[in-house]
């Protein structure tokens, strides 16, 4: 049991001192859309990175986890942005020969898939190797924003914060032109269906010659940076048809291009209305005049709207969607669901959808949008599946009434003022002669390093008890004030953190867990915070589980506990085989023979080498 706790706690702390900006920019910025991408053509995959920087792609026919894949930096460096390849032929194994009759029939598949990361590098995984491609370094000093694929699966373009655009070379690895886009960070990239043309957006819009390198067109008409750049149709830009969309941040409008001839395109020939700003967008383009351009968006609260329209010149209105679909829960007083990602099937009235929360979405097929406006009831389990072996633990899921309701304390959201648990049970002696301290006089005289906790403490010292660390770590609670936190935070000893856990109200439990789990730059402090967590589940787990949103809140601990529990049993094996191979030396060493020695090192060390040239190290 101590070794199973000590691994834990060791768990927690490699947790904790390493994910430090992760946890910030997460509980800093609550508006960020993670990247979520369907694979082309025949939507067989969904592509998705977590929070924590890891790239999980699920399966779309049996809705399951397909592939989960961990950068090597994947703390310090998450992704940015994801894009699929074009599909092609992939070789995943053993095959045996094709007759004749079926030579014909090739089946192109998704298989790589682009990462941008915050580092400025970008990521290659092969979903057929179901590893890492290749890494393409050294183009951008600045995170990428944005990455694109040219139609042939050799090419890729990546924008930066560093105002860069780079055209990188897969079969090498390497960059084969980089050029300066803008003035501000490119946000965004697309590349036209015929290979030709690209256009890249940070508040300007530009259209480049890939032949050249050099400006063809400008577009203004954002005044936020452009998140969404898509060609809405296959014409050659000299007859008049060709169109893109364009939509940005804090606007609720898809604005369409047209690239004239006569270079008469300084306004948007039309717009589209959205309810909150392009999260997500897929089209279906449109090939001539007679055809008409269909259109899939996401918007960032979780509705979807999609579009139809022949795109054969200006329109003067904004146009409104054909059909609006909406999710809900079944409960009694309905909470919306957020659609994650959409993909427009073959039929017209038919879409893909990806919806709950990114840690397990839910993928579902064949939704008929027939009607004008349409709201989907769903009952969506938040209960997250475990990924490890059943030799090592077996989980039973308990079985819960569906009539029974968990009434829990504090408001919906259970964000209820904290308060202050109540003293007047306990009895304390009365000194005439002394005056009661403030919070700031308390503070000044806390000398942590000699806080005890033993009833035979010196009346002449200043001890502090267990009950005035409650009330502190309370008042620091409820006013934020980091140094009342620091000050709390800072013992040491295991008994005065439990009893101080154990007496605090239930109301504070969630806002400590929070304030624990949240500022975690230096590593000697994550020692301390990990003390303060295990002590918060031992007393409260009961409370925390009934907590109906405790996924959102603890999912990504979760999940980074899991990984490292995994990697626990490689590092045991790793340590049996140096404790063996020590061993050996040792008693070589004893008795006098270097060259046995050596040997044996390298044989540990799957070496292959001679007798000879070993005795002659020796």
């Amino acid at each position: 049991q101590q070794a199973c706790s000590g691994s834990v706690s060791l768990v927690l702390y490699f947790i904790y001192s390493s994910s430090a900006s992760e946890m910030a920019a997460d509980s800093g910025s609550s508006s960020l859309q993670l990247p979520c991408v369907f694979s082309p053509k025949s939507r067989q995959y969904l592509a998705l990175c977590a929070q924590d920087g890891r790239l999980r792609i699920w399966n779309t026919d049996s809705k399951t986890l397909h592939q989960e894949y961990v950068p090597s930096a994947h703390l310090s460096a998450t992704c940015i942005c994801i894009a699929w390849g074009p599909c092609r032929i992939v070789k995943e194994g053993p095959q045996r020969k094709k007759r004749k009759s079926e030579a014909g029939q090739v089946e192109e598949k998704a298989d790589l898939l682009a990462m941008g990361t915050a580092a400025g590098s970008v990521l290659i995984y092969s979903t057929a190797k179901g590893a890492l491609h290749c890494t393409l370094d050294g183009g951008h000093s600045g995170g990428v924003n944005c990455v694109q694929w040219h139609p042939e699966d050799t090419l890729l373009y990546s924008g930066s914060d560093d105002t860069n655009i780079v055209e990188w070379d897969l079969q090498t690895g390497k960059a084969r032109s980089k050029w300066k886009a803008d003035r501000a960070a490119v946000t965004s990239l697309c590349v036209s269906p015929d290979g030709k043309l690209l256009l890249s957006a940070g508040q300007i819009i530009k259209m480049w010659d890939l032949d050249t390198k050099e400006v063809y067109r400008k577009f203004t008409g954002h005044s936020t940076a452009v998140t969404t750049l898509r060609f809405a149709t296959t014409r050659p830009p000299d007859s008049n048809g060709l169109y893109f969309l364009s939509g940005a941040a804090h606007d609720r409008l898809l604005s369409v291009w047209q690239v004239r001839e006569d270079g008469k395109d300084k306004n948007s020939v039309v717009s589209f209305t959205l309810t909150d700003e392009p999260q997500h967008i897929d089209l279906v383009t449109s090939n001539s005049k007679e055809e008409a351009l269909r259109l899939a968006v996401v918007c960032k609260d979780g509705q979807l709207h999609l579009f139809e329209h022949f795109l054969n010149g200006p329109c003067k209105k904004p146009l409104s969607p054909s059909c609006t679909v909406q999710m809900s829960d079944t409960k009694d007083s309905p909470v919306p669901i957020p659609l994650l990602a959409a993909a427009l099937g073959v039929d017209t009235r038919t879409v893909m959808l990806a919806y709950g929360n990114h840690l397990q979405p839910v993928m579902e097929k064949e939704i008929n949008t027939a009607e004008r406006h349409i709201c989907l009831t769903r009952d969506v389990q938040t209960s997250l599946s475990l990924s490890m072996e059943t030799a090592v633990s077996k989980v039973k899921t308990p079985i819960v009434n569906t009539k029974s309701r968990v009434l829990v304390p504090g408001l919906p959201g259970h964000q209820a003022p904290v308060k202050g648990a109540s003293q007047g049970s306990e009895k304390r002696k009365k000194d005439t002669d002394t005056k009661e301290m403030s919070i700031a006089e308390r503070l000044g005289e806390i000398d942590l390093s000699s806080v005890s906790i033993e009833k035979g403490a010196p009346k002449g010292t200043a001890s502090l008890q267990t009950d005035n660390f409650a009330v502190l770590l309370v008042q620091g609670l409820e006013s934020s004030d980091a140094s009342i936190l620091n000050k709390v935070f800072q013992t040491r000893k295991e008994m005065v953190i439990k009893k101080t856990v154990a007496r605090l109200p239930l109301p504070a439990v969630l806002p400590l867990v929070e304030e624990v789990t949240y500022p975690f730059v230096p590593s000697y402090r994550a020692v301390l915070m990990v003390r303060w967590l295990k002590a918060v589940l031992m007393h409260h787990t009961s409370y925390l589980a009934s907590l109906p949103d405790l996924v959102t809140q603890l999912g990504v601990l979760y999940h980074m506990i899991e990984s490292r529990v995994k990697m626990f049993h490689k590092l045991t094996k790793l340590h049996g085989k140096l404790y063996l191979l020590m061993t050996q030396v040792g008693v070589l060493m004893y008795r006098n023979e270097p060259s046995l020695c050596l040997l044996s090192v390298f044989k540990c060390l799957d070496c292959d080498v001679s007798m000879n040239w070993v005795v002659g190290v020796a």
